[in-house]
């Protein structure tokens, strides 16, 4: 008897740290260094597209606005 039951869906590995705020300098989430567009659209990219962003957050925290914080 075959079963019409779908898998769960897979995880999708993603830097939200649940601090949504955005700088307005910059454009990044200061929570987790992403732009609006890439936040909205994390779960449609593929997973080498989340890969690279993910690579390059360390860096994008230096565009943050330091005073903020």
């Amino acid at each position: 008897m075959s079963s019409n039951v779908s898998p769960p869906p897979r995880s999708i590995a993603t830097p939200c740290v649940k601090v949504c705020l955005v700088d307005g300098a910059s454009s990044l989430c200061l929570g987790c260094y992403r732009t609006l567009s890439e936040i909205g659209g994390w779960s449609a990219l593929t997973d080498d597209q989340r890969a690279a962003i993910m690579e390059d957050l360390p860096a994008r925290k230096n565009r943050v606005d330091s005073a903020f914080w």
